[in-house]
Parts: C-alpha cells; sequence; structure tokens
C-alpha cells in the first residue's frame, strides 16, 4: 500500500467479515479436492497476520497439497521465516525491485531499505525455505537502471529474480504503457553483461519465461504480462480475505464463497 494514500479514509473490513483461519483451510481442501495442488499465501502483506503459522500448518496437512507457498515484502520476515518453515511452508517469494535503496524506498512507497529485506532473504535461505524466488517490477525512468545489478548480486545464489513488465493493477499507480519496459528490453540488457539461453518451463502455465545463465551459475525469469500476455494458458484464482474467488487478477468482482460456507453444515467430505 503506497504510503501516500495512507490519509485518506480508509474502510477496513469487520473481523467478521474476514475469512477465519480455519475457512481458508476448508476452502482449500475442496481446490485440492478439486484439482489444485499449489497454494500461496498472498497480500496485501500476508506476514502482518497474526498467528500466520497456524493457517501454513493447516493448509500443509491437507493431502495433495504438494507446494505451500508465500509472498511477502520481507519486512518481517527474518523473524518469521524458521516458525513458517517449521508449520510447513515450502518456499517463499520475495519482492525487492532494485538493490538500491532509494530506488527501492520510491518504488515501495514505505520508506524502508533493502538492508531489512535482504536480511529475511538471507534467514529464509538458511531456514531451507527454497528455492526463493526474487519479483522485481521493472519501471522505465525509475528502476530498469539498477536490473542488472539486481541480476548480478543473485547470480550463483541458487535464488531466482523474476523480472516483471510493469502492469496497470488497480487504480493507483498511475499506470502508463510509455513506462513498460518490455521483456525483451529487459532480456537485452542482461545478456548485454551477463549472458543468457532460453530455458524450457518447468510446467504447462508457468508465468515466467526461464533464461539461465550461459555459465551455468542460475537462471532468472522475464514475466511479459503486457507485450506477451499469458491469460490464454493461466490456471491461477484468487481467495480474497473476504472469501470472494477470482479468477483474472484484472477482474472487478469474485464470486461469494463465504457467504454459502457459512450457511452450509461442516462436513468430513464436501465433494461428491
Amino acid at each position: 500500500m503506497p504510503a501516500e494514500i495512507f490519509g485518506e479514509a480508509y474502510q477496513f473490513l469487520p473481523k467478521a467479515e474476514i475469512l477465519t483461519f480455519e475457512e481458508i483451510a476448508r476452502l482449500s481442501r475442496l481446490f485440492v479436492e478439486l484439482g489444485v495442488n499449489k497454494l500461496r499465501i498472498t497480500g496485501g502483506e500476508p506476514l502482518l497476520r497474526v498467528d500466520l503459522p497456524d493457517l501454513v500448518q493447516q493448509l500443509a496437512e491437507i493431502p495433495g497439497a504438494d507446494d505451500i507457498t508465500l509472498t511477502t515484502n520481507a519486512y518481517l520476515l527474518a523473524q518469521q521465516a524458521q516458525p513458517l518453515k517449521d508449520a510447513g511452508l515450502h518456499r517463499i517469494t520475495v519482492s525487492l525491485d532494485s538493490l538500491d535503496d532509494e530506488v527501492f524506498k520510491q518504488m515501495n512507497g514505505r520508506g524502508f531499505g533493502t538492508r531489512r529485506v535482504l536480511d529475511g532473504i538471507r534467514r529464509a535461505a538458511d531456514c531451507g525455505l527454497a528455492p526463493i524466488k526474487i519479483n522485481a517490477v521493472v519501471q522505465k525512468g525509475v528502476n530498469d537502471h539498477t536490473i542488472v545489478e539486481l541480476a548480478r548480486h543473485f547470480k550463483g545464489t541458487e535464488h531466482i529474480v523474476r523480472f516483471i513488465e510493469y502492469m496497470d493493477v488497480g487504480n493507483r499507480n498511475g499506470w502508463k504503457l510509455d513506462e513498460v519496459v518490455s521483456a525483451a528490453e529487459i532480456v537485452a540488457m542482461i545478456d548485454a553483461e551477463l549472458p543468457i539461453e532460453p530455458a524450457e518451463a518447468n510446467y504447462v502455465g508457468e508465468v515466467a519465461r526461464r533464461w539461465r545463465y550461459r555459465d551455468g551459475e542460475g537462471e532468472i525469469g522475464v514475466i511479459a504480462s503486457v507485450t506477451q500476455p499469458f491469460c490464454v494458458d493461466c490456471t491461477r484464482a484468487r481467495l480474497s480475505t473476504d472469501g470472494r474467488l477470482y479468477t483474472c487478477l484484472f477482474a472487478s468482482d469474485g464470486v461469494d464463497l463465504r457467504g454459502p460456507m457459512r450457511m452450509a453444515p461442516m462436513t468430513t467430505n464436501c465433494v461428491g
């Protein structure tokens, strides 16, 4: 959430409208029974949720949930990495748009620098939350001059930096098409200093195009969400905190699952 909007009259959801951990786990169990095998906790910032390891443990206990992962800004990760790992979290994705403190502060809108993020990444690695992915949104004239440095910093660490085209998400980022650095430009900038070559996708529907370093010291990913949309192959859905199911990041409304779930009795097997 950008810092400049804190002065506005934000209406936070009453607690009764937010899904409990048990409700999230119940819905997740249904999704897995219907074929989902990867569960990601995201936000907002999920590490702000009190007792988050309790939710992770409930999700990790679902048969067939093969991959439990979390996306975070890593500000609170250093102190929470071990409890999350102990609860059953498999891996994490961290948002880090630049190693330059001033650039990073400008982009995160929160005023904190990279030190706590890097400390969180190191702690997560020590705890075995791997592979660690680092997401960097690339905005022309803001952080595009720092992407090679970011790639070089994590090269050879087994962490995977994924560069993401600047997207029109929500209505507060002032998105303009001329601020997009295309995937082709990103690849060319990195290849000029750290030679890379295409790598095969890990699975059908993978959103990041993989590129491996020619010297064998790891890989990067590039997400071309603007210049090469991947909607036709998208296999993702999002469950909001108030229990609405969205099948697209850009959807303006979702399907209410909270209401019907709270009206229905809990059963051992809700499918079939």
